[in-house]
């Protein structure tokens, strides 16, 4: 049998996912190829336009990974690996895949560390929430001179932030403690009133608003989609109460939120005494990060 060139595979691969309804077949067969080969994805195009062909034992593995991507397996459980700003992150089931859409959570808080003041101290973040670690990991490479505290509470999450951290050099910095986020580092009664940034993408989906896509229905965790009470907001209107009680006056609240979520959640946090509350669009252009700052007022307890 003649051998399955690259290119010959990329278009099988891509139709076959375009059928299955994949959201982008042809970058995912791309992935998918470059995966098995041990290629970026620049070198995968390259080796289909030079001919290359592909061994039986990596056709086989393809037709695996194709079979479970057309059963809307998650691309990153597939490669066990997603992409953040910078890094390259460990991720499977057990842990929720860290979108694009965060990027910006960290560009906010990357920016708004960027305006201290030189002469003031290392800066202190708590990322809430942390999941694989990318957020916070993200802060930490960008921001070289700041402490990240990094709070998680499922077990399976955990072992991929653990891993994550271990990997990336600035993880050093990072440190990760397990715990419920509502209830933040108890242990660390220094950071009560001390923290310059907290980060949190918190689970906000409403119980009625379970997603579409099979790779996020089925796949992603439970605990890391769904907020609470019937609007989805209880979580995080409870994590940017303990959020107010660590930082200094003037630190800032960087939260992730849904579509639509923005009057209610501004509202909540206005009555919590926040101040200078703004919405920031997603690359799509929705409603998707609330940035606020802490007055310095006595939080509510």
């Amino acid at each position: 049998m003649t051998p399955l060139t690259v290119g010959q595979a990329l278009r099988v691969v891509a139709g076959r996912l375009e059928t299955a309804g994949v959201a982008a077949p042809l970058a995912d067969a791309s992935l998918l190829l470059g995966h098995v080969l041990c290629l970026g994805f620049g070198e995968v195009a390259a080796a289909a336009a030079l001919g290359r062909a592909l061994t039986e034992s990596q056709a086989a593995d393809l037709e695996e990974l194709t079979r479970r991507r057309v059963e809307r397996v998650p691309l990153q459980h597939l490669t066990g690996v997603a992409g953040f700003r910078t890094l390259t992150l460990r991720v499977g089931p057990g842990v929720f895949v860290p979108r694009p859409e965060s990027e910006i959570t960290a560009q906010w808080a990357i920016d708004l560390l960027g305006r201290r003041p030189r002469s003031a101290s290392a800066p202190v973040v708590v990322d809430l929430c942390t999941g694989s670690g990318a957020i916070a990991l993200a802060v930490a490479t960008e921001v070289p001179e700041a402490t990240v505290y990094a709070v998680e509470v499922s077990p399976q999450a955990r072992e991929y932030a653990a891993d994550n951290l271990a990997r990336c050099p600035a993880g050093a910095r990072v440190r990760l403690i397990a715990g419920d986020a509502r209830e933040a580092l108890p242990e660390l009664a220094a950071l009560e009133g001390a923290v310059d940034v907290v980060t949190c993408n918190p689970p906000y989906i409403p119980p009625d608003g379970v997603p579409v896509d099979p790779e996020v229905r089925d796949h992603d965790p439970p605990l890391a989609l769904y907020g609470g009470g019937p609007d989805g907001l209880e979580l995080p209107v409870a994590l940017a109460a303990r959020a107010r009680r660590l930082l200094a006056p003037d630190g800032w609240l960087i939260m992730e939120h849904g579509d639509g979520q923005w009057p209610a959640l501004s509202a909540a946090l206005a009555g919590q005494g926040w101040a200078e509350l703004a919405d920031h669009p997603d690359l799509a252009g929705r409603s998707r990060v609330l940035t606020a700052r802490e007055q310095g007022l006595p939080a509510p307890r």
